[in-house]
C-alpha cells in the first residue's frame, strides 16, 4: 500500500503541483510571487502575501535542499527571498501582511504569523546557499517573533479589561516548528529549551477526554467554556500539531508525550471526521453549539494534506496497522475530492457534502506549501521506512 502511495504522490508533486506554482506564480518583473491563481493559473489578485512570500521561499529552497537539487527550484526561491528582504518590514522590523505587486505595503495584521513563514523561508535559502546573512535573518527574526508573542502589544495590539489571558494553540506551534528548524540547521545556538517550552505550552491544549487539542485555554484559572472561543476545536489543525510534536520527541524523546500525540491524531480524526459525507470538518464546537464561523461544515485542503502525513508519520513511528486504515480512508477521500488531473495542483475548498465551493488554486491564504510539504514528507518517510526495510 505504502509503496503505490510513494508513487502517487512522487507523481503528484512532480507532474502536477510543482509544476503549477513554477509556471504561474513566479513575478519576474517585480520579484516575488502571485498565490491568486484560479483553476488554470490565471492571476486574479496581484497583491503579494507575506506568509504565502514565505511559505514559497521555504518550499523550493526545501525542494532543492532535499528532492532535487534544481538550479530551476534554487531561482525561484531567490525571487521570493529578495522580494522579501527589500520590501517585506516595516521600519520597526515588522512584517507586513501584503504589499501591492511593485512591493509597496498595503495592510499590517497585528499578528506574527506572516513573520513566521518569511523567517522559515530565510533559514531554508541558508541552507540552499550557505550565505551567512540569511542565516543572521532568520535567527534574528525568530528572536523577535518569540518576543511579539510574549507580548502582542509590541504588534500595536492593545489589551482590553475584558480580556481573559490565554494560549492560542497557533503560537506554541509556530515556535515548535521554527525552533525545530533552527535545531537542525543552526548549530551555534542551542534551542531545546524553546521546544521543551512549546511541548508544555501545547500540553495545555489538550482535552484528555476527548484526546483533542482545543484552540484556545485560560492560562489563568478562569473558565471560558461561555465563549465559542473556548470550545473552539480544528481537526486538521490538531492533526497537524500533533505531527510536530511527533517531530519534537524524536529530539527529545519522552514515551507518554509521544503517546498523547498519536492519541490526539487517533482522537481528532475519530471526532473530527464527518461519518455522512467524508472529509474532515474545517470548526468544531466541543459540546455542538453554533460555531461563529459560517464556513464551518466545509472541507479544506491543507487539513487533509496534514493528514496523510500525520499517518504516515505515526505508521513509521508505531508500526500500527489502523493508521493504515485511516490513510486509506483520508488518502481516497482527498485524491477524489481535491486533486486537479486538468490543470494540475489541488482545489482548496469544498462544502460539506463534497463540491467544490470555488475553483481556485490559490489565493491570500492557500499557496505553495501544505501540499508540496505534505507531499515531500511523505515521499521521504516511506522512503525511509524502505531503507529500514532493507538493512534489516
Amino acid at each position: 500500500m505504502l509503496e503505490e502511495y510513494a508513487r502517487i504522490y512522487r507523481r503528484d508533486l512532480t507532474e502536477s503541483v510543482i509544476p503549477f506554482w513554477l509556471d504561474h506564480s513566479l513575478d519576474k518583473e517585480f520579484g516575488g510571487y502571485f498565490t491568486c491563481l484560479d483553476r488554470e493559473g490565471g492571476i486574479y489578485d496581484t497583491k503579494k502575501y507575506l506568509w504565502l512570500q514565505g511559505r514559497e521561499v521555504w518550499t523550493f529552497s526545501r525542494l532543492y535542499n532535499e528532492f532535487e537539487r534544481k538550479q530551476e527550484y534554487l531561482d525561484a526561491a531567490a525571487l521570493g527571498v529578495d522580494f522579501i528582504r527589500r520590501y517585506g518590514r516595516d521600519p520597526k522590523g515588522r512584517v507586513y501582511f501584503s504589499l501591492t505587486r511593485e512591493g509597496k505595503p498595503f495592510a499590517f495584521q497585528r499578528k506574527p504569523y506572516g513573520a513566521v513563514f518569511c523567517m522559515m523561508g530565510f533559514l531554508e535559502y541558508y541552507r540552499a546557499t550557505g550565505q551567512e546573512e540569511y542565516l543572521g535573518e532568520a535567527v534574528g527574526l525568530f528572536r523577535d517573533i518569540a518576543k511579539w508573542i510574549e507580548d502582542p502589544a509590541l504588534t500595536d495590539r492593545p489589551a482590553f479589561a475584558g480580556e481573559v489571558k490565554t494560549s492560542t494553540l497557533a503560537d506554541p506551534m509556530v515556535l515548535a516548528v521554527m525552533a525545530l528548524e533552527l535545531h537542525a540547521i543552526d548549530r551555534q545556538n542551542d534551542y531545546t529549551g524553546f521546544l521543551k517550552d512549546a511541548l508544555k505550552k501545547i500540553k495545555l491544549h489538550y482535552d484528555v477526554g476527548r484526546k483533542i487539542l482545543l484552540e484556545n485555554v485560560p492560562l489563568e484559572g478562569e473558565d471560558i467554556s461561555d465563549w465559542p472561543e473556548g470550545r473552539l476545536f480544528l481537526p486538521g489543525h490538531s492533526i497537524e500539531v500533533a505531527w510536530i510534536l511527533l517531530r519534537i520527541l524524536e529530539v527529545l524523546p519522552d514515551e507518554s508525550c509521544k503517546q498523547m500525540a498519536m492519541d490526539i491524531i487517533a482522537g481528532s480524526l475519530e471526532y473530527g471526521w464527518d461519518e455522512k459525507h467524508g472529509g474532515l470538518f474545517y470548526y468544531m464546537d466541543i459540546d455542538n453549539r453554533p460555531v461563529l464561523q459560517l464556513e464551518q461544515k466545509m472541507k479544506l485542503w491543507w487539513a487533509h494534506a496534514e493528514s496523510i502525513y500525520a499517518l504516515i508519520l505515526a505508521y513509521d513511528l508505531s508500526r500500527d496497522d489502523r493508521w493504515l486504515t485511516w490513510l486509506d480512508r483520508v488518502h481516497s477521500y482527498t485524491y477524489d475530492k481535491f486533486v486537479d488531473e486538468k490543470y494540475g495542483e489541488w482545489f482548496g475548498y469544498c462544502d460539506r457534502q463534497g463540491e467544490l465551493t470555488n475553483t481556485c488554486k490559490g489565493g491570500n491564504y492557500k499557496g505553495c506549501f501544505h501540499v508540496p510539504r505534505a507531499l515531500l514528507f511523505s515521499l521521504q518517510r516511506i522512503e525511509r521506512m524502505n531503507e529500514d526495510s532493507n538493512r534489516s
